[in-house]
């Protein structure tokens, strides 16, 4: 199989299980150089909240899954339910799907776009992206940007962020008398802080690993900072708490949000996990007065946008199928650039001795119009040859193959 696409997504999969399979940014370039050693020549992860993909070349599926679960310490036949293997043409549409948008949890949103051009680089840094492979992703991209320029597939955009907005003034009647906190400092915590600050929150604070970068967004926002170290103390403080860090292990357990509701006198806290693995551990949505809601819980919210844009998933499609019938084309010649080569390389060869025999009876003083006869009809033996003795040696019933050499030649088959 030239190329294939081994995943798990929203679709497929829980959160539980897409946590489990999610790869941590810094630790991508390692897992690709290991997953192009033992199974694939090239290479790619996309790991975002909602799917974790394998773009692979010139490999086998089943390798694939079984590193997949080996490296994340999963048994395969745990977790093949809940996989998709898309072979070659089911591969390259849903590559073009995906950095279009319309694969995505939130249909048409641009974020998913971004984060497979990181996956691009990483894999490029990996030293895992290939031809076939770099041809794909570009491709990609020109097509999300042919998608969002000719359909309305990006209009009224609902993002995870404005769904979490929507979500809080459900249960606060105004978002304004609200204390904010905002736990990391990704593209997601910024998005969320941008749609929540234009309601204007009591108080806005982020909180991050690195007090640097939590400070550059305060600066931004008008808002507060402190390190992650602090939060425990300070919990109890905020009546709204957004978290979408990188963390490898929750940041918030059960018996820190306990203590956090009873120095709040059990008034209501709204809490929105929308990292993979989960910044908040599950059993905390077990207590009174905390709604807590992670990205999977707020699928339905986000469709409530998503009319306005529908009507546009049908050219989107039509465009996406025209791009890949062009891509497997592209595909199909470039198999034959080996045979093209050997070919192109066997006639150099034969021209290259009938000119050095040639020149050596130009050297004795030979006639030259008789040397350029003989070289004209060396060169053309030569080539001829092969094609020649095939139709001679063939069966009286090889009508195929004749009608192959009248084909390259563009001659009559039969007189």
């Amino acid at each position: 199989m030239q190329l294939f696409t081994l995943g798990l997504n929203h679709q497929t999969a829980p959160i539980a299980m897409r946590e489990r399979v999610a790869f941590a940014a810094e630790r991508l370039q390692l897992a690709l150089a290991e997953l192009a050693r033992r199974s694939v020549r090239e290479a790619a992860i996309l790991s975002t909240c909602n799917r974790t993909e394998l773009y692979c070349a010139a490999g086998e599926p089943r390798e694939a899954l079984d590193w997949l679960a080996g490296y994340h310490a999963l048994n395969p036949t745990e977790l093949k339910p809940y996989t998709y293997t898309l072979p070659q043409a089911d591969a390259v549409r849903h590559a073009f799907r995906v950095a279009s948008g319309l694969d995505s949890m939130v249909l048409g949103e641009p974020q998913i776009l971004g984060q497979m051009k990181n996956a691009v680089r990483t894999a490029e840094a990996a030293g895992t992206l290939g031809t076939t492979l770099h041809k794909l992703f570009q491709r990609s991209f020109a097509v999300a940007k042919e998608v969002r320029s000719n359909t309305a597939i990006g209009a009224n955009v609902v993002s995870m962020a404005a769904a979490s907005v929507r979500l809080a003034e459900r249960i606060f009647p105004a978002i304004s008398q609200q204390k904010a906190l905002f736990i990391g400092a990704g593209e997601m915590i910024e998005l969320c802080a941008t749609h929540f600050a234009a309601r204007h929150p009591a108080v806005m604070t982020f909180a991050n690993r690195t007090l640097e970068r939590a400070e550059v967004l305060a600066q931004r926002y008008s808002a507060g900072a402190m390190p992650l170290r602090e939060l425990p103390e300070h919990l109890h403080e905020y009546d709204i708490v957004i978290s979408c860090t990188a963390s490898s292990l929750p940041i918030l357990g059960k018996g820190t949000m306990e203590r956090a509701i009873r120095q709040r006198r059990h008034r209501p806290m709204f809490m929105v996990d929308l990292a993979v693995p989960r910044d908040i551990e599950p059993e905390v949505a077990e207590l009174d007065d905390i709604f807590l809601y992670t990205i999977d819980d707020l699928v339905g919210l986000v469709r409530e946008g998503l009319d306005a844009r529908a009507s546009a998933v049908e050219q989107a499609e039509a465009i996406i199928e025209s791009q890949v019938g062009n891509f497997l084309h592209w595909m199909k010649n470039r198999d034959a650039v080996p045979l093209i080569r050997q070919l192109r390389e066997s006639a150099e060869e034969a021209r290259r001795h009938e000119v050095d025999r040639a020149l050596k009876a130009l050297a004795r003083g030979e006639d030259p119009k008789a040397i350029l006869e003989a070289l004209s009809h060396g060169i053309t033996n030569k080539l001829l040859h092969a094609p020649t003795r095939a139709l001679h040696q063939g069966d009286e019933g090889d009508e195929h193959f004749r009608e192959l050499v009248a084909r390259l030649y563009h001659l009559r088959a039969h007189d």
